[in-house]
């Protein structure tokens, strides 16, 4: 490659703006000199408008007026004159300026495609970074090493070319090998920074064995419904995790699944309300092993708000939401409500209408109503719903009713969707009528009796049809999470009936025994009793609901005199509250008159089960913690 500068001589251009300015300004002044001389040449050959004249006595102002219209128009074309160069000049000049310019980048494109022609090729990037060592300064390249000898060859042609004072044209980048080369070993030098941290932090990890990295918990249904979960997350997989490794405070009754990075924690109780509970998981370890941990993380349940039915003989029926203080509002109210259920985001409400009942599902707040179909013009009663199972389950009667024509008190279970036609529950091919029944807490089953007495289950998820339990009298209540229900046979004996495989053992008498109860409601941990205290002659003389445990402890929650009645008792979902339905003054407290009859006066007492201390009486029935609703 020569290193002669053979480029040609460049035309002097101004090459800044200042430098145009003021070329552009002489050019103009030169223009207006040159005008100035050809007009004053003009003036020097024609007559002097003052010159006498032989008649100059005799002059008239029409003369003078000429000559003035002469000078103006004189004057004119002057003007003109000088505009019309200045323009011309000023067109010439940015004409060579252009025509300079186009020169002067034709020049350099060719002197570019000159160097880039005669220049070393440049350093190929590789695919995977490049690590090059250290070399020490002013050392000799070695030969056979490619990125060293084309710094030398780069370092060599640099040091014999001849020194620009303009340096490279603006726009034109500077493309050496040593560029290059630096762009490289910036490269390198960042992708080993960040395998270093991600190396540091595996370490650090392995160090510190896994930790939590995300939880999931749904605290708000965990004390509505038994099944809910607490998931925790962990940064890495881990080893297998056994059961006993996992504490919940307060104690709660739960299983565990472990995949992965995940640990599931399933309760199979609600919760109780207002509670911080921590879940603990030791000796956690990584798949691949490494230093044990405990895996820890604590969530608080929000307070319970509960629902409950307001019947008014002289004005509108209401259904309230409450909180445990009292505190409520109204989210429905109709004329005559006769029964109502809600689950976690939606309530069914049976209303009475002159030509019959009428079945609602809504929001929890009273919007988005739509009518369930009914199986046809009647009444319903016993409402239950199955949130499990997304059912709705009642008795219907036939509005026409004869004693070879209709329906009576027929069960009946359909979806809260609405999507599909009510469905009445046959045994042995015959549409049976119920005498008692109630959805299996949890699932979709359905336990009833028959009027021949005949206790049945079904399920309604599958098509196992009717399975057969024996004789019995009434059904007390079902157990949440053990599919255990509290059943009266014939022989007025009350046993514990296991629903999975139909095995059965007596219930335990309470320790101080109360004696017989009238009903008996379980809940997580045990159950509350309603007893009748008899005089000699077998008259009431007062009633009371009596708390017991699974150990058998017994506890008074609520007493009554015989003025009083008490028409139905049962807990919240994990059983950290008591809802006791008390008619006061029975003797003067006339029915309503509706197709599920109550005293006009009906109150609800919540009681704390831990403490036995009421919390508050509230005006009303059915409260939402109830499966049923009384039975008087």
């Amino acid at each position: 490659m020569s290193t002669d500068d053979d480029r040609p001589e460049v035309p002097a251009v101004p090459q800044t703006r200042a430098e145009m300015r003021a070329a552009r300004e002489a050019a103009e002044a030169a223009e207006a000199e040159r005008i100035d001389r050809a007009l004053a040449t003009h003036h020097e050959t024609e007559p002097s408008v003052d010159e006498p004249r032989a008649d100059a006595g005799e002059t008239s102002a029409r003369e003078a007026a000429a000559r003035e219209a002469v000078a103006r128009e004189a004057a004119a074309r002057e003007a003109a004159a000088r505009e019309a160069a200045v323009r011309e000049a000023g067109d010439r000049e940015v004409a060579e300026q252009e025509a300079a310019a186009r020169k002067m980048a034709a020049f350099e494109a060719t002197a570019r495609e000159d160097a880039e022609a005669t220049a070393l090729p440049s350093v190929p990037v590789p695919t995977a970074p490049v690590f090059i060592g250290a070399t020490p300064a002013g050392s000799v390249p070695v030969a056979g090493e490619p990125e060293l000898e084309v710094e030398a060859a780069a370092a060599r042609e640099e040091a014999s070319a001849p020194t620009d004072s303009r340096g490279p044209s603006a726009g034109e980048p500077a493309r050496t090998p040593a560029t290059s080369r630096g762009f490289l070993l910036t490269i390198g030098a960042v992708l080993g920074v960040l395998v270093l941290v991600g190396a540091g932090f595996g370490i650090v990890s392995l160090l510190q064995g896994p930790r939590v990295s995300e939880v999931q918990v749904d605290a708000a249904q965990a004390i509505e419904s038994s099944g809910s979960r607490v998931i925790l997350t962990a940064n890495q997989a881990l080893a297998p995790i056994d059961p006993e490794q996992v504490t919940v405070e307060p104690a709660v009754p739960f299983t565990v699944d472990a995949s992965g990075r995940g640990v599931g924690v399933r309760f199979t109780v609600p919760l109780d309300d207002s509670t911080k509970y921590t879940v603990r998981v030791a000796d956690v370890t990584g798949a691949g092993g490494g230093p044990s941990t405990t895996l820890t993380t604590s969530f608080e349940t929000p307070a319970s708000h509960i629902f409950i039915l307001r019947r008014d003989v002289d004005g509108k029926d209401k259904i309230f939401l409450t909180d445990l203080k009292g505190d409520g509002v109204a989210v429905y109210e109709h004329d005559k409500i006769n029964d109502f259920r809600a689950t976690s985001n939606q309530l069914v409400v049976a209303v009475e209408e002159d030509e019959g009942s009428r079945l609602l599902v809504m929001d929890r707040d009273g919007k988005n109503q739509r009518e369930l179909k009914l199986p046809g013009d009647g009444y319903v009663g016993a409402i239950q719903v199955s949130e499990r199972g997304g059912l709705v389950g009642y008795s219907y009667s036939d509005r026409e009713l004869s004693d070879d024509e209709g329906r009576a008190s027929v069960l009946v279970t359909q979806s809260l969707n609405g999507k599909d036609d009510p469905q009445i529950i046959e045994v042995a091919g015959k549409e049976a009528s119920v005498f008692v029944w109630q959805f299996v807490p949890d699932s979709a089953a359905v336990l009833f009796i028959d009027f021949d007495g005949a206790l049945s289950l079904v399920d309604r998820s599958t098509d196992a049809g009717v399975q057969s339990l024996g004789l019995a009298a009434t059904i007390q209540g079902i157990s949440r999470g053990t599919y255990t229900a509290i059943v009266e046979r014939l022989d007025a004996t009350v046993v514990e009936l296991n629903l999975a495989d139909g095995s059965e053992q007596p219930l335990a008498a309470s320790d101080p025994d109360y004696g017989t109860a009238s009903s008996i409601t379980p809940y997580p941990g045990g159950t509350l009793r309603h007893v009748v205290s008899r005089d000699d002659a077998g008259l009431p003389v007062g009633q009371a609901v009596i708390r017991v445990d699974d150990d058998g402890k017994a506890t008074p929650l609520v007493e009554v005199s015989s003025a009083d009645s008490i028409l139905q008792a049962c807990a919240s979902p994990s059983g950290q509250y008591a809802a006791v339905v008390i008619a006061p003054e029975l003797a003067s407290n006339p029915y309503d008159g509706m197709l599920l009859p109550l005293p006009e006066n009906v109150e609800t007492h919540l009681i704390d089960m831990e403490s036995g201390k009421e919390m508050v009486a509230l005006t009303g029935f059915d409260v939402s913690w109830c499966q049923t609703a009384p039975r008087f």
